[in-house]
């Protein structure tokens, strides 16, 4: 299994062979639109920026629309399990294809690559 537990893989069961992604999330709502998006990537959690506020959902639809964005992922694969009221939050991508290290390695260098930009 891999350090990081901000990201964590959960393999497939033979009747549904895709795995399903847990990313450990921290949401800061209400940035200006310039500092939108991913901050920092560390082992315990992913810090994210967005734009809209915490209130009536806006906040939440706005981290699934980013996940979604940054991975390059259907926002249908994404969604929010644990932290709806929240700033900690666990957002489950599902339909992962590949191995446990690739998918997680993969997952990993898109999130940062988006820190970067």
């Amino acid at each position: 299994m891999s350090a990081n537990q901000a990201i964590r893989f959960l393999a497939g069961t033979k009747k549904n062979p895709l795995g399903t992604l847990q990313l450990q999330c921290h949401v800061k709502p209400g940035a200006s639109r310039v500092r939108e998006g991913v901050l920092a990537v560390t082992d315990e959690v992913i810090e994210l920026c967005v734009a809209a506020q915490a209130r009536e959902g806006e906040a939440n639809k706005a981290v699934v629309k980013l996940i979604s964005e940054v991975l390059d992922t259907p926002k249908s694969e994404i969604q929010i399990s644990r932290g709806m009221k929240s700033r900690d939050k666990t957002v489950v991508v599902s339909g992962v294809k590949g191995a446990e290290d690739e998918a997680v390695k993969r997952v990993e260098d898109a999130l940062r690559k988006a820190v970067e930009s």
